[in-house]
């Protein structure tokens, strides 16, 4: 299966001017993302719903992350946000939620509504209305947090990847959201063309606050690098792909 390499050195050149956005970036997958994107001099904001859990953020990321108020779910709230930042290179969405509920027997719609107003019609705000800025970017990337449990090639396989009991008692509304992830990634990428690097990334079964009850889950930064290497591809790098958090390409 193609592999994403590590990068090179000098992929951020020294003095380089860039700077990042990630959505929900004050806990979990995307607070450890900021960490390794500012450990590596990029200047990021972080978004959050709740601003003092922001601000305290990104004090302990330091000088170089800010953060900015938005919920993904208010366009307004997108808008805002995305002016007071101007200049942006890189966009991670990883703002997302996990409804809880079962399978089609058992998860009513409102949790659906739930799991794609933020998982899918979120991404797309954000996405939306953050191109412009990412259009001035000599380098611009986009990385959607998604979910291996998305996958219809895992979902059907004889030899499932995953043990479901341990992914949200069935989840038909947060799985059937990250597919739809994956589809908006792959017609993202095809739209912008090969000028704008769009990814999605697998992130594995984390110690995050997602799925509530979940036992077990490795550590966030290990599914945070896959995404910085997503966020600092060389221009010659995919797009329109799916990807695991080992770098392994994952199939739609």
């Amino acid at each position: 299966m193609d592999r994403i390499d590590r990068l090179p050195e000098g992929t951020v050149p020294p003095g380089a001017d860039v700077t990042a956005l990630v959505t929900g970036g004050n806990s979990g997958i995307g607070f450890e993302v900021a960490r390794q994107l500012t450990d590596r001099g990029i200047s990021v904001w972080i978004s959050a719903r709740d601003l003092a859990r922001g601000h305290r953020a990104a004090r302990e990321l330091g000088p170089v992350a800010g953060v900015v108020e938005l919920d993904v779910t208010d366009p307004a709230s997108v808008s805002a946000a995305v002016e007071q930042i101007g200049d942006l290179d890189i966009l991670v969405n990883n703002a997302g939620v996990n409804p809880g509920g079962d399978d089609i027997t058992g998860t009513d719609l409102e949790q659906l509504r739930v799991a794609y107003e933020t998982n899918v019609f979120g991404l797309i705000t954000v996405t939306q209305s953050a191109l412009p800025a990412l259009h001035r970017s000599a380098h611009p990337r986009i990385v959607n947090i998604s979910s291996g449990t998305g996958s219809l090639t895992w979902n059907s396989s004889p030899n499932p990847q995953f043990d479901w009991a341990q992914v949200a008692g069935g989840g038909l509304a947060y799985r059937s959201s990250k597919t739809a992830v994956n589809a908006v990634t792959l017609l993202t990428a095809q739209a912008l063309g090969d000028g704008v690097k769009v990814n999605a990334l697998a992130p594995g079964r984390r110690r995050t606050n997602l799925v509530a009850g979940a036992t077990g889950g490795g550590d966030p930064a290990e599914a945070a690098a896959g995404a910085v290497r997503l966020a600092l591809l060389p221009d010659d790098g995919p797009t329109g792909a799916l990807w695991s958090w080992d770098g392994t390409r994952v199939p739609w």
